[in-house]
């Protein structure tokens, strides 16, 4: 039943992570050919912006080692509908790939901390910042759409909560780097939605608009939807989400998995707001990764959907 509420968006574009940031945290690499499956399902099943996978150098990531193998498998995915397939580049060597390929859209990962930064990038906030001014400038000058994903801008699991201040400068440096999307990340899933509420205050008063952010929330707390529904009611129509709730983040052991894509869709298909996103499609697509993966969907609405003889051990 749709009981829409005041104040909301009347779309919410899904950026769906689950084939980058979900698989990535994998024990187990998943075949090419899965992978470029699994997005094409998630394609059909009306997603629009789908992160196909990283640039990242193999020894850090080894489950997305495939980029170049898979990134050429998607190329039909263009008589789907109009799908972007953004792509994550940490430095100029991986735009340098990811252009070769053809990409029209890319993302660099920088923290607000600097024990993630020195974790995850081997650098300093400011050096990580240096480090993508040309990555950024490039890609403009290609033509190529940017955003910038922030971790940790709620709590960290080396330094406890996150000043507000303290995110904001890092954001507002990144989106003067030139990226035309942010990316709020609660890596560790310990936000709340007053919190949510003050960062994105906070963000618009430093000139940082909201139609530029998304946000991105991990469920460790249960916190997820209630921090996507505060980031709603301020008037973000971005929302990222992962596939059946793949994912956590390899560098942060604390980090559960991503907000699921089909508990995101429940939510927004019961308050009217309009996704393109079908649910028993996209629930379907789960339940066959699950099957790949070789265990049952997190999602709770996956669960809910899918009928209990379904097994997750079933592959097709």
């Amino acid at each position: 039943m749709k009981v829409p509420a005041p104040g909301l968006p009347a779309r919410v574009r899904i950026h769906e992570v689950g084939a980058r940031d979900g698989l990535q945290n994998e024990k187990e690499t998943v075949p090419t050919e899965v992978k470029a499956e699994f997005i094409r399902r998630l394609a059909v099943a009306g997603l629009t912006t789908i992160e196909a996978t990283s640039f990242v150098h193999p020894k850090w990531v080894p489950q997305l080692a495939d980029a170049e193998q898979l990134f050429p498998l998607l190329g039909d995915i263009a008589d789907v509908g109009d799908v972007a397939l953004p792509v994550l580049v940490p430095n100029e060597r991986g735009l340098d790939r990811a252009l070769a390929l053809g990409a029209r859209s890319i993302a660099v990962f920088g923290s607000a901390t600097e024990t993630f930064a020195a974790r995850n990038l081997n650098r300093t906030v400011d050096a990580s910042l240096a480090m993508f001014e040309p990555v950024v400038a490039r890609a403009k000058a290609a033509k190529v759409q940017v955003r910038g994903y922030l971790s940790m801008c709620f709590g960290d699991p080396w330094e406890g909560a996150v000043p507000v201040a303290q995110v904001v400068r890092v954001a507002k440096a990144l989106m003067d780097l030139g990226c035309d999307e942010l990316s709020l990340g609660d890596t560790i899933g310990v936000a709340t939605p007053g919190h949510v509420t003050a960062l994105l205050t906070a963000l618009n008063e430093a000139g940082v608009p909201t139609p530029s952010i998304g946000v991105h929330f991990h469920d460790t707390y249960g916190q997820a939807l209630s921090n996507t529904l505060a980031a709603l009611q301020h008037g973000v129509s971005t929302v990222d989400a992962s596939a059946g709730g793949l994912g956590g983040c390899p560098y942060a052991r604390s980090a559960t998995g991503n907000l699921a894509t089909e508990d995101l869709v429940w939510m927004l298909d019961g308050l009217g707001i309009e996704t393109g996103v079908d649910l028993a499609e996209l629930t379907a697509t789960s339940v066959w990764l699950a099957g790949h993966l070789g265990r049952p969907s997190p999602s709770r609405t996956v669960r809910a959907l899918t009928p209990p003889s379904s097994s997750a051990s079933h592959k097709e």
